[in-house]
């Protein structure tokens, strides 16, 4: 959230260094120690942390390399500008091939499976080192689309966030319809309660899910670009006002194929790419 409101509103994070370089220096310091005191060494042969025992989510129990921890430490440690210790020696993202199908890993290995995340994602979102507009996309749509578990464990309930991956990813068939499916109307007297899911109701995880994804569904940013209609079926007409970073406001009207842009301030109007 630190990072979104960075970019969003033009902020200097100065103020939250102490929070982030805490955050980063613990990882190094625990996983240093946790490594000396099981191999006698801090670091592995490429002179990168072990980060074990891990959870992945809460889902992979007592895994090794958990993809959504490096995902998250890669992320903070390339938004954060002040050099540290922890930039050079935080592993890579594990990755494995299965029916020729190279995809990201939930961790390198691990112990148990408790729950129904999959943080083999969590590096499209919320951490968005996989998707439109990067080179890699294929590797996070094989993730997607064939991972037993992320195929096992899909699901429009509750804070569930396959719809968002789905938009991320471009997916439109997909994004649409689990998005159609977490916003349709709660079992309750007022529509937007919905639940009890995994928790209780109302669900409020529910419905913020499900906005963001239709949100991703219309519009994305990638490295300065506004990426329009990146998982949205274009023979369905709809009007809409989002926000973008650097202050910048999207309007949007999409009619019989015809789009209608409006943008503030008029100077990010080159950043539009419409899909």
């Amino acid at each position: 959230m630190i990072l979104e409101f960075e970019n969003y509103n033009n902020e200097d994070l100065e103020r939250y260094y102490p929070l982030i370089e805490n955050a980063l220096n613990f990882f190094d310091e625990h996983y240093r120690y946790m490594n000396k005191k099981f191999g006698n060494k801090e670091l592995d042969g490429k002179g990168k942390l072990v980060l074990y025992p891990g959870s992945a989510c809460e889902t992979y129990k007592m895994a090794y390399n958990p993809s959504s921890t490096i995902a998250a430490l890669t992320k903070l440690s390339q938004s954060y500008k002040k050099d540290l210790r922890i930039k050079s020696h935080i592993p890579e993202i594990p990755h494995r091939t299965v029916g020729g199908k190279e995809m990201i890993a939930p961790a390198m290995a691990w112990q148990r499976i408790n729950n129904v995340e999959t943080p083999q994602l969590y590096s499209v979102f919320p951490w968005r080192l996989y998707g439109i507009g990067r080179d890699n996309i294929e590797i996070a749509k094989n993730t997607y689309l064939y991972d037993e578990d992320a195929l096992k464990f899909r699901s429009s309930e509750g804070w569930k966030q396959d719809n968002i991956w789905a938009a991320c990813l471009g997916l439109t068939e997909e994004a649409t319809r689990l998005t159609k499916e977490k916003m349709k109307n709660g079992p309750y007297r007022f529509p937007a309660f919905w639940g009890p899911d995994f928790d209780w109701s109302p669900d409020h995880n529910r419905g913020g899910s499900g906005i963001i994804g239709l949100q991703e569904m219309l519009m994305q940013e990638v490295d300065g670009k506004i990426y329009l209609f990146p998982a949205w079926d274009k023979k369905e007409d709809i009007s809409f006002k989002l926000h973008a970073s650097q202050n910048t406001i999207v309007e949007v009207e999409l009619k019989k194929g015809e789009v209608k842009i409006n943008v503030f301030p008029e100077e990010r109007r080159e950043s539009i790419v419409v899909l």
